[in-house]
């Protein structure tokens, strides 16, 4: 049992090493408000005035006290002498902070306190978190580690911080949350128990009382007739570890160095003497509380180890681990560089496979990654990038009339020439490219983000190997690109060099119009349904005045509105009759425009006479035919010959209103408006023809590419770069001149391990040290 406390203090000693907390030691917290006395009672407990003192708030960091009895055997060796004989060592002091020196004189362990204080918390008053490790060595004592928290403060004194009593406040928590932690509370007799800080806290944390034991100071600087028997008796707040009274040097003792005998003796003094307290009084003073602080703390010890032990046990496993995954250095040696770098290399190029086929180990449940990405951008995005395209974009009526036309020179056609339409459903197809070539672009970039995501943790450590791997797979990938939308273009140029109007999916000429045809039909109905029902509505509207008739016969309006229609629709009849006789009579006898023969030669059938008319009047116009007959009549007497007639029609000399006519400048400015100023039926039949062909066509193309695309893709990129990674990684950094400087460890990485392994280390001293004393 008396080793357990020095057990605590050397797992102390080797946790202050790293700096870890992580293991909760039991300690005592030693907890009070400003001026409670509580400096005084550890000062007396360790017999030696070593604490600094002031106004205000004095204890600035936390002090880590552990107090070591020499008579125990804890002595250094120089106590021992030449023959053997133990001589009496002084009592001394060891600071973490300055291993190799050790106090003699406790006036300047006070000072390196205040010195220490002072440098990390500053000159302001105000408090640090970081404590002060402290180890006092003497015959006197008795062994206890005990935790000195600054005082609770109400109000800001002088240029301390505004929140100071919200500092100490989280300060002290933060000690007293830790469950292996037994509270000192330390409260004056001399105020109201009910305002005491140091238990309001301790009740906080510790609501059933069960680590919690309480001190009474000033107990002789109470009123006359009071006392605090019932609170020593545990009657007025019960603790289960109760209540210790003590009586502290005085400030005038202090001022004078009452030696700290004199102080004892009158301690027991005081309790023995007083009549309220002579009868607890062997339950009271300072060398009791020393006794009870050591034993409770011994028997806390001994009940927390074994929690100690398992969690030493879970944090060894776990540091292991974590070791682990930093890597062993030692495998980086000369001997095992190039088996690291090839199984480096092989797993990096198997996470590559892995991704795009989707095998890998790390598949997200997230989102869409690798190879799936790859799908979703072949199936979704280029397949609604192709059905974008509008097989007609940027095609108008004028482009499709004036490629018609081009096409035929200047000869007319009899049916819609095929040259045209492989003219205009050429650049359509074009139009496939871009969505095409972008994505190769994205199936690409997905392949990078691929390359970038492998390796993992094997990987981490070694940062230039890893960028060199992504660097050799990148490059991989950019020359794979290259040919990938050559081949990608050169489908789009194949579709656009035969255009192969056999294909069975091609809708024709035939199948053209017979589309064409019923939706003409269609039209057609429609329009007839609308003149009926317009008809009708006007028969009713005609009738509706007719009021008194209506009313003596309802079923009259209907039969004048179906009279109505029949005399509609015999005037519609009539019309197309006369319509048909005039175009019968104009087949025969020729239009009101033709010229007469003997207007040029007297015969009634001369040769050609239809055409020259009609040639005349592509320029002239019928009624300006009629004003030139004059002059035709008089060229063709002087010439005798028919073609001296269409000589003079075309020359210069030719009056036309009065001046002369200039063809050129006609052609010159005829704008596309007045070209296409407006279709007859068979050129609106022309040009519908040809978008329902171009439309037939490209939807065959689109489908092609759609399905080509992501083959030529797969084929040259995906594919290729899958195969070729491993090969292309081995032969690129197999080289052993390489393998220093890829095997370079993140200076970071190194750190980390190095930290890990000194942790590891405390870890598993502790652990012996704990086996070494159960």
């Amino acid at each position: 049992m008396n080793d357990l406390i020095p057990l605590v203090n050397k797992l102390q000693d080797v946790f202050n090493t790293i700096g870890s907390d992580q293991i909760d030691l039991p300690q005592i917290v030693v907890v009070g408000s400003q001026s409670s006395g509580k400096s005084s009672v550890l000062e007396t407990i360790v017999q030696k005035d070593f604490l600094p003192r002031g106004n205000g708030v004095v204890t600035r960091r936390p002090l880590v006290l552990q107090l070591v009895n020499t008579h125990l055997g804890s002595m250094p060796p120089s106590s021992v002498s030449s023959d053997g004989t133990l001589n009496e060592a002084p009592d001394r002091a060891e600071f973490l902070h300055l291993p190799n020196k050790q106090f003699f004189d406790f006036e300047e362990v006070r000072k390196e306190i205040e010195t220490e204080t002072a440098r990390v918390a500053g000159q302001n008053k105000a408090i640090s978190r970081t404590p002060i490790h402290l180890k006092i060595f003497s015959k006197n004592v008795l062994n206890l580690t005990l935790v000195d928290l600054p005082g609770v403060t109400k109000i800001p004194v002088g240029d301390q911080p505004t929140d100071i009593e919200k500092q100490t406040r989280n300060l002290i928590l933060d000690y007293i949350l830790k469950p292996n932690s037994v509270i000192l509370a330390v409260s004056p007799a001399n105020v109201d128990l009910a305002n005491s800080d140091s238990l309001k806290l301790a009740r906080q944390v510790d609501p059933e009382a069960k680590r919690t034991i309480g001190v009474l100071t000033k107990l002789d600087l109470m009123d006359a007739g009071t006392n605090s028997l019932d609170i020593l008796s545990g009657r007025a707040y019960p603790l289960k570890l109760g209540f210790i009274g003590v009586v502290n040097r005085s400030q005038a003792d202090i001022q004078i160095n009452k030696p700290m005998a004199d102080a004892f003796k009158s301690e027991t003094e005081f309790f023995q003497n007083h009549p309220a307290y002579r009868a607890i009084a062997h339950r009271c003073g300072t060398n009791f509380l020393a006794k009870t602080l050591n034993t409770i703390l011994m028997n806390h010890i001994r009940d927390k180890l074994p929690d100690i032990k398992a969690k030493l046990n879970s944090l060894i496993g776990q540091t292991q681990q974590e070791l682990t995954s930093y890597g062993d250095p030692t495998f980086t040696g000369k001997a095992h560089r190039g088996s690291l770098i090839l199984q480096l290399l092989t797993k990096f190029a198997s996470d590559f496979v892995a991704a795009i086929d989707g095998t890998s180990a790390d598949i997200s449940t997230k989102e869409l990654c690798g190879g799936a990405r790859i799908y979703y951008i072949f199936n979704n995005v280029f397949g609604a990038a192709l059905d974008s395209v509008n097989p007609c974009e940027n095609l108008s009526v004028q482009d499709i009339r004036t490629a018609i036309r081009n096409s035929t020179g200047p000869r007319p056609s009899l049916f819609v020439p095929e040259i045209a339409f492989d003219l205009l459903v050429k650049p359509q197809i074009k139009l496939l490219e871009p969505p095409s070539l972008r994505c190769v672009e994205l199936a690409y970039e997905e392949l990078v983000k691929i390359c970038h995501n492998c390796g993992g943790k094997d990987l981490s450590r070694f940062p230039r190997f890893h960028a060199k791997l992504i660097e050799v797979v990148s490059d991989l990938l950019r020359e794979r690109l290259g040919p990938t939308s050559d081949y990608v273009e050169s489908l789009i140029s194949i579709q656009r060099s035969y255009i192969n109007t056999n294909h069975p999916d091609f809708i024709g000429g035939g199948g053209a119009m017979s589309a064409l045809e019923r939706a003409s039909q269609k039209k057609k109905k429609d329009v007839d349904r609308t003149r009926r029902l317009s008809a009708v509505n006007m028969a009713l509207a005609g009738n509706g005045s007719d009021s008194p008739a209506r009313e003596e016969n309802p079923e009259k309006p209907l039969s004048s509105a179906m009279a109505n229609l029949s005399v509609h629709q015999a005037a519609e009849r009539a019309d197309r009759e006369r319509e048909r006789e005039r175009l019968n009579h104009v087949s025969q006898h020729g239009g009101p425009n033709n010229v007469s023969t003997s207007s040029v030669n007297g015969s009634p059938h001369g040769p050609n006479t239809g055409s020259k008319d009609t040639f005349m009047n592509y320029f002239f116009g019928g009624q300006q035919q009629r004003n030139d007959r004059p002059i035709l009549q008089e060229s063709a007497h002087r010439s005798g010959n028919i073609h001296n007639v269409a000589k003079e029609m075309v020359m210069p000399k030719t009056v036309l209103d009065g001046e002369p006519l200039d063809f050129d400048k006609k052609l010159d400015h005829m704008t596309d408006s007045e070209e296409f100023s407006g279709l007859n039926e068979r050129e609106d039949m022309e040009t519908q023809l040809i978008r329902s062909l171009i439309t037939s066509y490209f939807n065959i193309t689109r489908k092609s590419i759609q399905d080509l695309v992501p083959k030529a893709v797969m084929h040259l990129l995906v594919n290729y770069s899958r195969e070729a990674v491993q090969n292309r990684l081995v032969a690129t950094l197999y080289k052993e001149e390489l393998f220093n400087d890829l095997l370079q460890e993140d200076d970071n990485l190194c750190a980390e391990r190095a930290k890990c392994k000194a942790m590891l280390d405390v870890f598993k001293n502790a652990f012996t040290i704990i086996n070494e004393a159960m």
